[in-house]
């Protein structure tokens, strides 16, 4: 579901066991996870979720991966309160569940994230890192927030919009080679566009063979042939972080 105009229903992939290294906390009206590096710092990431919710432990994977990278991670519930899909849920009514979840109108969450990390954990140089649905807002944030250092939106895109290609800062978009919903021509428009409107860096990156998730919801170990692409895409990211944050 990392398509805005035509949604379509993505699988969990591999669910990781695991049970996070940080910890839960309120930040106004919204839960968020929240995992520190061991020495104190002033830069922050924030992770944002998957259809399947700020508490898929893949995705708390990730924020303790950036925090073990020198970064403060925050992975927010950006559904506030609703419920995640679940993987049984019907397909047929992933439509109507969609709509009251919609990615573009997540600014007040965007807000009260942003004032937390700068007045609770003293962040200065904030990013933004998101998968599927949590890409689609890294793409819409990363055009409305220019406080945001940097952003990664990893299989996720605006596609239907008029200012889509005016990034406010440095924007690195992560896809799949065989990804189903997001097809390569989509991924080839971006690129296009990008170099003809854009007026910050930008990288777009595809990896060959890759599969939607494969960042996050793929484990090494159950599929050693996609090994080098999800150690290197996770690689890229952490690199794009460290050179604008």
């Amino acid at each position: 579901m990392a398509n805005e105009a035509s949604p379509c229903p993505c699988d969990i992939g591999d669910r990781f066991e695991y049970g996070g290294l940080g910890h839960e906390v309120q930040v106004e009206h919204i839960k968020a996870y929240v995992c520190k590096p061991s020495t104190s710092t002033e830069k922050a990431v924030i992770v944002i979720q998957d259809i399947f919710g700020w508490q898929l432990p893949n995705t708390r994977y990730m924020a303790d991966m950036l925090a073990a990278n020198g970064y403060i991670a925050i992975c927010p519930d950006f559904f506030v309160g609703k419920g995640a899909w679940n993987p049984s849920d019907d397909w047929s009514t992933f439509g109507e569940w969609l709509k009251t979840r919609d990615a573009r109108k997540i600014d007040k969450e965007a807000d009260v994230v942003l004032k937390y990390l700068k007045q609770q954990c003293s962040a200065k140089k904030i990013g933004v890192v998101g998968f599927c649905w949590g890409g689609i807002v890294v793409h819409h944030l990363m055009m409305k927030y220019p406080e945001l250092k940097a952003g990664v939106s990893v299989y996720g895109i605006i596609k239907d919009s008029d200012d889509r290609y005016n990034l406010l800062k440095p924007t690195f978009f992560i896809f799949g080679e065989k990804d189903d919903v997001i097809p390569l021509d989509q991924v080839t428009l971006l690129e296009q566009k990008l170099k003809q409107h854009c007026k910050v860096d930008y990288r777009v990156k595809t990896y060959p063979g890759q599969t939607h998730g494969f960042v996050h919801r793929r484990r090494e170990d159950i599929n050693p042939q996609d090994k080098p692409y999800i150690e290197e895409a996770r690689k890229d990211m952490i690199s794009w972080l460290n050179k604008y944050i």
